[in-house]
């Protein structure tokens, strides 16, 4: 797995990790993120708001339009909109890392005026074919767009903003693209002169387009690249290219994919749901859909808050585990609804007003709420680590195998569902089967890549039972191998240390702890390294000292516990020779860790019986590290126990 990154812009724009760091919304203000954030706001509104209109139109005003059916029409139209990606994000890609990223957004948006201007002529004409070409056009707009889009956040934003700026990208899109959908409602239900129409479309056009005028350069990625366009070859050869990146980056990429194959399920079946189900009109559509746009708009700002201000893959689990729940609820809840209707005497369909005021309707839209939230909690910090953990040179190529699996996985969507319902499964019962389908692709998932859950286990330990506070961590290098050598106080340790660092830890762990069942598999998960003395097991200690060495060559961070030992009184213990034989044979920086307030945790060793640990997990309690500065190998056992003791 890659970790040149990377973690930060070319730009200065660094931020501290210690302490409270200011909010994500300041980026609005800044030109490195605010001119491409109102870029991508009128994309994406442009984008749903002439597929809605489309389909909307024809729905309608058939006749004037077309002799095809309404519900062919808006499949034409989905279908349009995706095959571009499949298409041409290859070559998206390519050009993403071969241009300045600037540039390459100033050319996408130009095209979208001449979009619009062709989009325009279509309504006047009442040209299905013209409007379709227009909807195609959008797609590939789209497919070059995207991925310069989002290897251009970690060029101008440093590593401990790429969540907030991820999650405000990912907010302002689904809000777009929610305004975009209402507007052609508004829009479809009135007698409109197409000027105005014309204004509109081509007023958000160049809208965008004025404000891609103001992003800054950002330089070429690899200026020396061969563009090479093959429709086939390069698509293949670009997913390849990701797969390649690492297990992690990879199996981020199929997890996003994922979110869009159930958002494709569920989003698809939301006017169904509405009008079928729970009886409503196309006001209670939009309510669903507004309301599923709130939560994954909330859920996309709170990452930030709940990730501290770094990348933090421990909200997956979290986000996919609510996302089968919420789902499921979903399902239920629109059950039980449709069966309290089925037995009052309301006149249907209902309007929002009346939807509202049924019992049931406020769970329903709680559940809807929340399945937005979770989605936001789960796609926002894939979307960063994968930036994070990809090179710059070749960070919108991944981005575009991302879209070609995203597209790939929609299309499969759409033919599950369609399968299914035409089997005779009800509405319902096919978001069930998406709930069930996503709790076993993310089990699947956190059994392949145990990074996620072991960071999911950090982020837990260190939010529900300790208040972290953190000093000096822009110590650790962002790439490269180095030796952390903290105290040690309690069996969480691991844990703490895991939750600071966004770089996966090689923990050397007494070999005793594999004994233990539950713990055994987890830090086996994490590659944790078992050690033991020399007189208890010298072959144990010699398969150690291997992997310490191999996994410092291969420029990991690798973490010790100097004193062989929990400590048996909270007191810093004498240092064990180890550490220094491992510096005898690596060159390698030695990060001096001093962690606090663990002692009289509930998992220190001087807490003894179930009952004293329980009582002593509440109130959480602050737990300080200190990270000391980098040490030379050369360092001494003795000063290095010194620079440590000095740290607590």
């Amino acid at each position: 797995m890659s970790h040149n990154n990377m973690n930060g812009p070319d730009m200065n724009h660094h931020t501290s990790n210690d302490g409270a760091s200011p909010s994500q919304f300041r980026l609005l203000g800044q030109r490195r993120f605010g001119p491409f954030f109102a870029t991508q706001l009128t994309g994406a509104f442009n984008d749903a708001f002439l597929k809605q209109l489309v389909i909307l139109l024809v729905t309608f005003h058939a006749t004037e339009y077309t002799t095809l059916s309404a519900g062919l029409v808006a499949n034409m139209a989905a279908g349009f909109f995706i095959l571009p990606f499949v298409l041409f994000s290859a070559y998206a890609g390519q050009l993403a890392d071969r241009f300045d990223k600037a540039r390459v957004i100033r050319a996408v948006k130009t095209a979208e005026v001449a979009i619009m201007v062709i989009a325009s002529v279509g309504f006047y004409m009442k040209s299905l074919p013209v409007l379709l070409s227009s909807i195609f056009a959008m797609g590939c707009h789209s497919a070059f767009f995207g991925p310069v889009k989002y290897s251009l956040l970690p060029k101008v934003l440093a590593k401990e903003e790429l969540t907030g700026g991820n999650g405000l990208l990912e907010m302002g899109t689904f809000l777009s693209i929610l305004m975009g959908t209402l507007a052609a409602g508004v829009i479809a239900a009135m007698t409109i002169n197409p000027l105005w129409l014309f204004i509109a479309l081509l007023g958000f056009a160049l809208l965008g387009l004025a404000s891609s005028l103001f992003i800054p350069a950002t330089g070429e990625a690899a200026p020396d690249l061969k563009l090479r366009f093959s429709v086939v070859s390069e698509t293949i050869a670009t997913v390849k290219m990701g797969k390649r990146e690492g297990e992690g980056v990879w199996n981020s990429l199929l997890a996003i994919s994922w979110f869009w194959f159930v958002g494709a399920v569920v989003l698809s079946q939301i006017p169904a749901l509405g009008k079928d189900v729970l009886q409503g009109d196309t006001t209670v559509v939009t309510v669903l859909l507004a309301t599923f746009s709130v939560g994954i708009a909330a859920g996309s700002l709170l990452c930030e808050r709940l990730s501290g201000h770094k990348v933090e893959i421990g909200l997956v689990p979290i986000g996919s585990i609510g996302l089968s729940l919420f789902t499921a609820d979903l399902a239920w809840s629109c059950d039980r609804f449709a069966a309290a209707l089925h037995a009052s005497t309301l006149n249907m369909p209902l309007s929002w007003t009346q939807f509202l005021a049924t019992t049931g309707s406020i769970r329903v839209l709680s559940g809807v709420t929340l399945l937005g939230l979770f989605g936001g909690l789960f796609i926002v910090p894939l979307y960063a680590f994968v930036q994070l953990r990809t090179a710059p040179a070749r960070q919108s190529r991944i981005i575009s195998s991302n879209n070609v699996l995203n597209a790939v996985a929609m299309v499969i969507a759409a033919g599950m569902s369609a399968g299914l319902l035409a089997y005779g499964i009800s509405i319902t019962g096919l978001i069930w089967v998406c709930a069930g389908l996503n709790a076993l692709v993310a089990a699947y998932i956190y059994r392949t890549v145990p990074e996620f859950l072991w960071r999911f286990v950090s982020w837990f330990v260190v939010h529900a039972i300790y208040r972290l506070r953190t000093t000096g961590t822009h110590n650790i290098p962002e790439e490269g191998p180095a030796l952390l050598t903290p105290n040690h106080v309690s069996y969480v340790d691991a844990l703490v240390l895991s939750a600071l660092c966004p770089r996966p830890i090689r923990f050397v762990m007494d070999a005793r702890i594999f004994r233990v069942p539950v713990l055994s598999w987890l830090f086996r998960q994490v590659n944790a390294i078992p050690i033991a003395s020399a007189k208890e097991e010298p072959e144990a200690l010699e398969r150690a000292m291997a992997a310490v060495n191999e996994a410092l060559r291969n420029g990991e961070l690798v973490c010790v516990f100097p004193e062989g030992a929990l400590t048996r009184d909270g007191q810093l213990a004498e240092f064990k020779p180890g550490v220094r034989r491992m510096l005898d044979t690596n060159a390698v920086p030695v990060i001096p860790i001093g962690l606090t307030g663990l002692w009289e945790s509930a998992f220190a060793r001087n807490r003894k019986g179930l009952g004293a640990r329980l009582v002593s997990l509440y109130p959480r309690r602050p737990v300080d590290v200190h990270v000391g500065l980098p040490l030379p190998h050369e360092v001494s056992v003795d000063e290095l126990r010194s620079k440590v003791q000095g740290l607590l």
